[in-house]
């Protein structure tokens, strides 16, 4: 049987054991703390190094594709014969598209530099968009909203066949506005198109257009047949310049019925 004075001796044993035990979980505890808010930590300066790299990731994202810009170091594939020595050169503007399409611009312009006609000779590539209206272009080169509504004025005879012209829609200034035309080509695929000023009358502006259009040359064809083809057979149709206002140019009387909203 053991002494009172044992049991008591033994009792500061116990009391130590158990602080050191108790100590010893405090620490373990606070070492899985630590533990804890480390790992926390890590995983916020993770996320923030990877926050930090959206705007790259974006940027090496695919770009939208580039559209149409200037070719400067492109020839002059068309040309429009003069009628005289004195005629003033027109502005040429070469246009190129990722996709394989060319638009060749020669464009006229009068006092103050404003515009008073225009000719767009374009070959079609992978980015022609056969479901958007050719008239709203039209309109835009025009000076005029792409909404703004454009009406058939008649045919006009050319060397490449009829071509179509366009004015704006119900408008008082219709009669004496410019006229847009416009001709498309199937084989090569092709579209002729521009907008005249030039005259004072109808007849006049008509006549102009036709005569601008029968002046049309090829330079080069870069490599397309068909495109070769299709100016060598226009040649064979092609007349001179007649008066203005020569009946000659017209489709006849039937073109004052053509006319309608598109």
């Amino acid at each position: 049987m053991q002494s009172p004075e044992a049991s008591t001796a033994a009792t500061p044993t116990q009391i130590h054991l158990a602080l050191a035990a108790l100590a010893d979980e405090v620490v373990g505890t606070l070492a899985r703390l630590f533990a804890y808010v480390g790992a926390l930590a890590l995983f916020a300066i993770l996320a923030l190094a990877a926050f930090d790299q959206l705007p790259s990731l974006r940027d090496e994202e695919p770009a939208e594709k580039p559209g149409w810009s200037v070719a400067d170091r492109s020839q002059p594939a068309f040309a429009l014969s003069r009628l005289d020595s004195s005629e003033k050169t027109a502005s040429y503007v070469i246009l190129r598209h990722p996709e394989g399409g060319r638009r060749d611009v020669m464009r006229w312009t009068g006092e103050a530099d404003k515009p008073v006609a225009e000719l767009e000779i374009y070959r079609e590539g992978g980015e022609f968009d056969v479901a958007r209206p050719a008239t709203a272009d039209l309109a835009v080169h025009m000076g005029l909203g792409e909404a703004t509504p454009l009406e058939q004025a008649g045919l006009i005879d050319t060397k490449f066949g009829p071509v179509a012209l366009f004015r704006p829609t119900g408008t008082a200034e219709a009669a004496r506005a410019c006229l847009g035309y416009l001709k498309r080509s199937e084989e090569p695929a092709l579209q002729i198109s521009g907008f005249s000023c030039q005259g004072d009358t109808l007849p006049a502006r008509r006549a102009a257009i036709a005569c601008t259009l029968n002046r049309l040359t090829l330079l080069t064809s870069g490599n397309e047949p068909k495109l070769a083809e299709l100016f060598a057979h226009a040649e064979l149709k092609r007349r001179s310049c007649a008066p203005q206002g020569s009946s000659d140019w017209l489709l006849g009387a039937a073109n004052a019925q053509l006319r309608g909203a598109l």
